[in-house]
């Protein structure tokens, strides 16, 4: 089991040594500088600019500096916020996201499961209609699609809800809505399948024999076998809530690490985006990596090398 972790830990880490230097250079790819929206700034104060940043450097000493600092936990002054830390920055911005997305995440499991499983047990009936069709729409609606929809209808038309900011609980539940929407789809989807064909399985019938009681049959094999695609896809499902909430805060205006990234990516705010990349790829890896692990404990029948017994 250690073995498996390290191994898993020193590529989540080569992944991040590659997220950051691509990120670098595609940077620095981009003509401009952070500086050139800035009007009448003259040419001296400009170089002044540069030299303090140390953009006056070339790309491969910018790298390698760069490379440096991030190994010391050091991100870099923000180039358009004055005097302050892209480190504060993130902290102070990432709590408003940090809940959003938690929410999202707890409400799609929870709910995904439930229709997935009401959908499984009561095959091709009514609500194995309904459970389908609503998966389908939430697949199917890109989430600014939905968010701007609910917006109008609940918070414009009915005004049930405030359509702007965090001021209270209610205001979390069209952004939590709009990004939860299509994993509560997937995950609705891939329980359905999986239970379906966890249902049919010979060791179900030979519990059946066995004269288990159907709550036991239940929840001993099929919620647990039948879970496991979901348990696989929480990784990226955490990744696409993390991701697509840049686009909601926007739309609901929130005033999380998403509006900061886009609003760093607009005035070319070179530690800021590095920083905030960084930051995601980080949350993203290690969703990733708890996922491989937690895997690994719920089935047993994968071996720690990564493979299946045949």
């Amino acid at each position: 089991m250690v073995r498996y972790v390290a191994n898993k830990f020193f590529y989540m880490l080569v992944s991040l040594f590659i997220l950051i230097s691509a990120t670098f250079f595609l940077m620095k790819a981009i003509p401009g500088d952070p500086f050139m929206s800035e009007k009448k700034v003259p040419p001296e104060i400009q170089a002044r600019l540069m030299e303090q940043y140390g953009l006056d450097k070339p790309v491969y000493v910018q790298y390698f500096k760069y490379l440096g600092d991030i190994a010391t936990g050091d991100f870099g002054i923000s180039m358009k916020h004055q005097n302050q830390e892209v480190t504060d920055i993130i902290l102070q911005t990432f709590s408003a996201s940090l809940k959003l997305g938690l929410i999202a995440i707890v409400i799609s499991v929870i709910v995904g499961i439930l229709l997935g499983m009401l959908a499984a047990l009561y095959h091709r009936k009514l609500i194995d209609n309904v459970a389908m069709i609503l998966a389908v729409l939430g697949i199917a609606v890109p989430s600014f699609v939905l968010a701007s929809l609910i917006q109008f209808i609940f918070g414009e038309k009915l005004g049930w809800f405030h359509v702007m900011g965090f001021d209270g609980p209610l205001d979390y539940v069209l952004p939590v809505a709009a990004l939860s929407a299509q994993p509560i789809a997937f995950i609705a989807r891939l329980t359905r399948s999986s239970m379906l064909e966890v249902l049919h399985a010979d060791y179900i019938k030979t519990a059946k024999a066995k004269g288990l009681n159907w709550l036991t049959i239940m929840f001993r094999h099929v919620i647990r076998n039948g879970i496991l695609p979901v348990v696989t896809y929480i990784g990226p499902m955490t990744a696409n809530i993390i991701t697509g909430s840049v686009v909601i805060e926007q739309i609901f205006g929130i005033g999380g690490i998403g509006k900061v990234f886009v609003e760093c990516i607009t005035n070319r705010d070179y530690t800021m985006i590095m920083g905030v990349t960084i930051f995601y790829g980080v949350l993203l890896m290690l969703a990733r990596f708890i996922t491989d692990i937690v895997y690994v404990l719920v089935d047993p029948r994968i071996k720690l090398t990564g493979g299946k017994e045949g």
